[in-house]
């Protein structure tokens, strides 16, 4: 999404999470470390700092052929590497660790080197989310948020294994996000089982040979190529959202290869799953109360209510109306019909940032809703159009396929459809609108079996974690969490934000200073902090 847009994610844990335009994201973090017994002996060993006798050190030690970012006259966001001085290459990795000598893929990374050469630090690697959020964009704009520390580090940004511009993996899937609600009735349930069965086979049959190696910790394996090719003994990291529970493996797999690591918008192992977002509906709903009040103070420019309450009347409304048939809204060629499986998606997906334009976006959208449940004409802005193409159509789905595949190769889930109508209808009752939608059925529940079980914190990291008390994604306590099992860990808390993503794209200078000195010196700070909760280098109107 792009910043203050709610345009749908890929790494941020599930439909999204806001983000500039210069990258995406979007979910949770985990955790990591030791692997079950069972587990193939190349798969649970880390490999050795430049490569040794386990068969990859032609892949540590390949010599990368840095070049231009762009792939042709008409990629854009390469010329835009190019000319902010990004250089880019490809990463051969193998597709299966416990076969290095097989089928290989590449993972496209880019660099923008450091300036400061006499006080380079090292190497900073980035990733945004998801799972299946790209990076390779994103050097520019983080060198600008690190200010004076960004010019000692080579910044690197990299594709995961089968996203963006790194060897791609094409689900089919008719849609751009498999996040739905399953609706009020238990019709909407049965809909959801059958487009959710639909999209795994369709996963299945486009990727069989490639599905079981993708996963967590095989990008890890990546990270740690891209590494030994780069020729760093140890490589800093930057994650967010998922990119935090990627971070962390990464360190339990190849303790002593990283150095300074900050996880923005955590997530502790536990609430690593297949439905990533259960367990979040009272950080939404607070999220969502707090944008009706916002709302409400804006009547007279979009209509839904002068209270808090009368906002959240109107979202109500436009949920109920939208069950008892779909709503249409937009006009030409971007008419869509959204039911109740759509319109909490669209909430949901609005509340991930409590700055004034992301909100504003949000109450257009609810605006248009509100029309069209009355059966007016609903025109719909652009952002919302792009949104609804993204999320309902074919425009993103090579994405939303792929974040499906990393999820469920790394988590098994539950295979009984009863199982989810179950959680549906206990949470339905304390969370009627974000119950249904953050214990709906996904198509882990019909994908093939993890090949390796989920890691386990096991190794002490001294990582720095900034979290937002009101962060609807990965939640507060989720990083809270993380950080008591990272017990050297320190933890800068953003106070009263509803927020996921907060270094260098929320504008809070204490935060930002706060990651920057680490970044700048490798010191953590001595105790735990707490920040302000509006952004203070940008100060937005009060409510």
């Amino acid at each position: 999404m792009t910043h203050g847009q709610n345009t749908v994610k890929n790494g941020s844990l599930g439909p999204g999470r806001p983000w500039r335009a210069r990258r995406y994201a979007v979910a949770p973090a985990l955790a990591v470390a030791v692997l079950a017994a069972a587990v193939p002996a190349a798969y649970a060993t880390a490999a050795p700092a430049q490569g040794g006798g386990d068969g990859l050190d032609r892949f540590h030690r390949q010599r990368l052929a840095w070049g231009s970012c762009a792939k042709g006259p008409d990629d854009t966001a390469g010329h835009a590497l190019d000319g902010a001085g990004v250089s880019c290459a490809d990463v051969t990795v193998p597709l299966d660790y416990a076969n290095p000598r097989g089928r290989t893929i590449s993972i496209a990374v880019s660099r923008l080197r450091a300036t400061d050469t006499r006080h380079r630090i090292g190497a900073l690697l980035l990733n945004n989310g998801g799972p299946g959020g790209t990076a390779v964009e994103s050097p520019p704009h983080i060198r600008e948020a690190m200010k004076e520390v960004g010019a000692r580090y080579d910044i690197i940004g990299f594709d995961p294994r089968f996203v963006g511009r790194s060897t791609p993996l094409d689900c089919g899937w008719p849609v751009g996000t498999a996040w739905f609600s399953a609706g009020s009735a238990r019709a909407g349930f049965e809909r959801q089982v059958a487009l959710q069965k639909d999209l795994a086979a369709k996963c299945r049959a486009a990727g069989a040979s490639v599905l079981p190696h993708i996963s967590t910790r095989n990008t890890a394996r990546d990270m740690d190529v891209i590494r030994g090719a780069l020729g760093e003994r140890k490589i800093s990291y930057l994650g967010y959202s998922y990119g935090t529970y990627l971070g962390t493996v990464y360190t339990q797999m190849f303790p002593g290869r990283h150095d300074r690591v900050v996880l923005d918008g955590a997530v502790t192992p536990g609430d690593y799953k297949a439905r990533l977002l259960q367990g979040a509906e009272p950080e939404n709903e607070r999220a969502l109360s707090d944008w009706a009040a916002w709302a409400a103070g804006r009547h007279d420019a979009y209509g839904l209510g002068r209270t808090r309450a009368e906002v959240l009347a109107t979202v109500d409304a436009v949920v109920r109306a939208s069950a008892r048939g779909p709503l249409t809204v937009g006009a030409g060629p971007d008419v869509f019909r959204l039911d109740d499986s759509h319109i909490p998606l669209i909430l949901f997906m609005g509340i991930a940032d409590d700055t004034d334009p992301a909100r504003a976006a949000l109450a257009e959208q609810v605006s248009a809703l509100a029309r069209a449940a009355h059966g007016q004409p609903a025109p719909l802005s652009p952002d919302f159009a792009r949104l609804l193409r993204y999320t309902l159509g074919g425009e993103q789905a090579i994405s939303g396929g792929v974040q499906a595949a990393i999820i469920c190769g790394d988590v098994a889930a539950p295979r009984d459809p009863e199982v989810y109508w179950r959680d549906i209808e206990r949470s339905r009752a304390a969370h009627p609108l974000f119950g249904p939608l953050t214990n709906n059925i996904g198509p882990c529940a019909f994908w093939d079996r993890p090949r390796e079980a989920l890691t386990q914190v096991r190794r002490d990291v001294p990582a720095l974690i900034v979290a937002a008390t009101g962060d609807p994604r990965t939640t507060y306590r989720s990083s809270v969490e993380l950080h008591e099992q990272l017990s050297s860990s320190k933890l800068i808390t953003l106070e009263g934000a509803n927020r996921h993503g907060l270094y260098g794209e929320y504008g809070n200078t204490c935060v930002d200073d706060a990651v920057n000195a680490y970044l700048a010196s490798g010191k953590l700070p001595q105790q735990d902090r707490t920040c302000g909760a509006r952004p203070t280098s940008d100060p937005l109107p009060t409510r």
